[in-house]
């Protein structure tokens, strides 16, 4: 999988966000869009395209004006990094444009298309399962823990 700028902004932007979301039920006042930016070293443009994303998919709210910002739309435990991908990305994994699940390879080729299949199963294990909440609290569920503790996923190949 290769992780584009556009995803990396996003997730980081969402992380500053829940950062700035207080614990209890409330939603606290909105952080501004340049702060997000310079926390961040996110270039402001770039960063405003990716809050509208996000706020079309529902992950972040807005409001506009001098005391305007953006919130996240759900509590930080909500929201899945896989979330944040799809709503600037779309599908998590796909070949060509097309889902696994609808490619036809042929006859004798229905094991490469299971191949992707049980790829994207896998980026959806660690994607689906972290939120932004672990994130900003600087914790992994203990298999996506396990995965990164592992030298075998630190080898560069």
């Amino acid at each position: 999988m290769r992780t584009t700028a556009k995803v990396d902004y996003a997730v980081r932007a969402a992380i500053e966000l829940a950062r700035a979301q207080p614990t209890d039920a409330s939603s606290g006042p909105p952080v501004k869009g340049h702060d997000v930016a310079d926390a961040q070293e996110i270039p402001v443009k770039f960063l405003e395209s990716i809050l509208a994303e996000l706020k079309r998919a529902g992950i972040v709210r807005s409001q506009r004006g001098s005391e305007g910002g953006y919130w996240l739309a759900r509590p930080a435990d909500e929201v899945s990094v896989a979330d944040i991908i799809r709503a600037v990305e779309g599908p998590l994994a796909d070949v060509r444009g097309v889902r696994p699940e609808s490619l036809d390879y042929g006859d004798g080729l229905e094991t490469l298309q299971r191949m992707w299949v049980a790829l994207r199963a896998n980026l959806r294990a660690v994607l689906e399962q972290v939120t932004l909440a672990d994130l900003r609290d600087g914790r992994l569920p203990s298999d996506v823990e396990a995965l990164a503790d592992d030298p075998a996923s630190w080898a560069v190949h």
